[in-house]
């Protein structure tokens, strides 16, 4: 957890690395829920077992998606950990469960259950735009700091 946006690795997959900020109200597209849609999700593949390990770059975030039960802390300095595992495809969403800050209602969750093969092609879609230069926008990381 940053202030105010999360970042995501996926290092069992080829290093991915994204960062996922609220999509603004004018930038929403038809279909997309105000506050809780993000530019990127956190993508997994459904039926697996998904462990997440958190932690914060700042101040106290909390890792929180309702429908799977999943709420933990992201300290700074500290890991933490839970897991989940979705058992059907589909669109999920949480947001920091934690006071941070000013935007603190501004820091969504999606997380997008795919199948597997779907997941194998995102992961490999993934390592080949690193390759291309990377997946986080330092421009998206910048703006998200000056946020």
């Amino acid at each position: 957890g940053y202030q105010w946006y999360w970042g995501y690795e996926y290092p069992d997959n080829g290093d991915i690395s994204l960062i996922s900020n609220m999509v603004e109200d004018a930038d929403l597209e038809p279909g997309q829920p105000r506050l809780f849609a993000a530019d990127e999700a956190m993508v997994v593949p459904v039926d697996t077992t998904v462990r997440v390990i958190v932690t914060a770059a700042d101040v106290i975030h909390a890792f929180a998606v309702p429908q799977f039960g999943v709420k933990v802390d992201a300290i700074p300095g500290r890991l933490n950990e839970t897991w989940f595992r979705a058992e059907k495809t589909g669109m999920y969403y949480g947001q920091c469960s934690e006071l941070c800050g000013t935007r603190h209602a501004f820091m969504p969750i999606n997380v997008r259950v795919v199948t597997q093969e779907e997941f194998e092609q995102w992961t490999e879609q993934q390592q080949a735009d690193a390759g291309s230069g990377g997946n986080i926008k330092v421009a998206e990381v910048a703006g998200a700091e000056a946020r």
